[in-house]
C-alpha cells in the first residue's frame, strides 16, 4: 500500500514536491503564493518581499529579476542535497526498490554552479540567496542506456524528508563563509577544490562568484593558476 501510493504521488506531482514543500514551509499562507506581478507569476509575495523557490536553472531567472529587483527585495531560495536516498522505479510493472543511501554528500559549496548563472545580479542590495540543506528522496525511473537501465535514467522526483540547515547570502562576509576554512592565506582554484570536494568545474564558478561579488582578490598567479586571498 506504501509503494501504491508512492507511485500516484510521483504520477501526479511530476517534479514538483521538493518545490512545493518548500514554498509551503517559506510561507505557508497560501494568498500570498502564486502572485501575479505585471508580466509574471512570483512564487511568494509577503512583507519580506518576492521569494522565488528555484530548484536549477537559475538563469531562467534572469527576467524576473530584471523586472522585479528595481523595486522589490527578491529572495532566491534554493533547496540542496544534504543527504540523498535513491529509489528505483521499473516503469512497466510501477514497482519501487528498496532506498539505497547515495554517497554523495550535499554542502553549500555545490551552490556555486547555479550562482554563477546569476552572478551579474548578486551584488544587487535587493537580492538574497535563501541556501537551504535538506535531506531527501529521490526517485529514478529504470529507463536509461546502461545495461542496468540507471546511467541517463530520468529523476522523477524529489521529496524533502528534512530541512537540515539553511543559511542566507546578502553581503561580502556572508560570500567568504562558502571559503573552506582550513585554506591558507593564498590559495588556488585547485586548493579550493580539494578543501571544498569540488569538481574543477564547479570550482572555477565558485571562485568567479566570489571574486565578482568581491569576497577574494587576485594577487598574482602560480603558473597558469590566479592566486587569490580572503579580500579585508
Amino acid at each position: 500500500m506504501e509503494h501504491e501510493e508512492k507511485i500516484h504521488l510521483i504520477g501526479t506531482l511530476k517534479e514538483k514536491t521538493l518545490h512545493s514543500v518548500v514554498k509551503n514551509y517559506i510561507e505557508p499562507d497560501m494568498e500570498k503564493q502564486e502572485i501575479r506581478l505585471g508580466r509574471y507569476y512570483v512564487d511568494i509575495l509577503n512583507e519580506t518581499g518576492i521569494v522565488e523557490v528555484q530548484t536549477q536553472n537559475f538563469n531562467l531567472l534572469r527576467k524576473k529579476l530584471d523586472a522585479f529587483l528595481p523595486d522589490y527585495t527578491v529572495t532566491v531560495a534554493y533547496p540542496m542535497i544534504a543527504t540523498k536516498w535513491l529509489y528505483w522505479v521499473d516503469e512497466k510493472t510501477g514497482e519501487i526498490s528498496k532506498k539505497r543511501k547515495s554517497p554523495l554528500k550535499g554542502s553549500y559549496y555545490r551552490c556555486f554552479y547555479e550562482l554563477y548563472k546569476i552572478k551579474q545580479y548578486l551584488t544587487d542590495p535587493n537580492i538574497r540567496i535563501h541556501l537551504l540543506l535538506i535531506n531527501m528522496e529521490e526517485y529514478r525511473l529504470l529507463n536509461g542506456w546502461s545495461q542496468d537501465k540507471k546511467r541517463g535514467s530520468t529523476r522523477q522526483d524529489r521529496v524533502p524528508t528534512e530541512i537540515v540547515e539553511e543559511y542566507t547570502l546578502k553581503s561580502v562576509e556572508d560570500y567568504q563563509k562558502l571559503i573552506p576554512p582550513a585554506l591558507r592565506e593564498t590559495f588556488t582554484s585547485k586548493d579550493f577544490a580539494r578543501e571544498a570536494k569540488l569538481t574543477q568545474r564547479v570550482t572555477q564558478c565558485g571562485m568567479n562568484v566570489l571574486h565578482y561579488v568581491g569576497a577574494i582578490e587576485r594577487i598574482g598567479k602560480e603558473g597558469r593558476m590566479y592566486v587569490y586571498r580572503r579580500a579585508e
